[in-house]
């Protein structure tokens, strides 16, 4: 193993190949609990070879933060490619979040805290995808789903803010993740939203509690 892993090709592939093994331990059982010599048991390699690719746990976890990121660009790119419809890929995007958010454990949030290259890598992308975020709601109201009456790049300031306090804050000690997440999304989205907007909105939320 260690052979092959010095060559390039071989050596990408290991490399890809543990973050995927590091992501799902890190998702399911929080990130301070899981140990450099438990990510190398779980792909069964030795603990050399591990740091051969990955200089310690925090390079890991960040790499596993941008193969994450990387993901769900290409999630957006192919959603975006079906549809031009920006309230449906605002919706699909939601449920794919939740869906993530029900597989990970809420310690990985508390974690990740602990360290701050890779805290600090999710701040910066947040930061990153502002205006983005402005030019698709714009669409949206265009396509007569959001209000025209509102400062986007204020309002999602804001979002960005709450997302923030959530990771940051305690609250989640109270109330459950998902509840606190959900709020701040249903309640960022009825606001902005036209009568249209709201209708779609609702028809989405009612299937969402019926199945969940």
């Amino acid at each position: 193993m260690n052979k092959q892993a010095k060559h390039p090709s071989s050596r990408r592939e290991l490399r890809e190949k543990i973050i995927e093994s590091a992501s799902k331990l890190f998702t399911e059982h929080g990130i301070k609990s899981i140990t450099m010599d438990d990510i190398a048991a779980s792909f069964g390699i030795s603990k050399r070879t591990l740091y051969e690719v990955f200089a310690d746990k925090e390079t890991l976890l960040l790499e596993c933060i941008r193969h994450a990121v990387e993901q769900e660009d290409a999630y957006l790119k192919n959603l975006l490619g079906q549809t031009n419809n920006v309230l449906e890929v605002l919706l699909k995007r939601y449920q794919r979040s939740i869906e993530r958010f029900h597989a990970t454990n809420k310690k990985f949030f508390e974690d990740i805290q602990k360290y701050p290259r890779a805290y600090e890598y999710l701040r910066r992308g947040n930061k990153r995808t502002t205006e983005d975020a402005v030019n698709f709601f714009k669409e949206g109201v265009r396509q007569g789903y959001f209000r025209n009456d509102v400062n986007f790049a204020i309002i999602n300031e804001l979002v960005r803010a709450q997302m923030d306090i959530l990771m940051e804050s305690d609250i989640c000690k109270t109330f459950p993740f998902l509840d606190v997440y959900e709020s701040i999304i249903f309640t960022f989205l009825r606001g902005v939203s036209t009568p249209k907007g709201i209708t779609e909105l609702e028809e989405f939320i009612q299937q969402y509690r019926k199945h969940n």
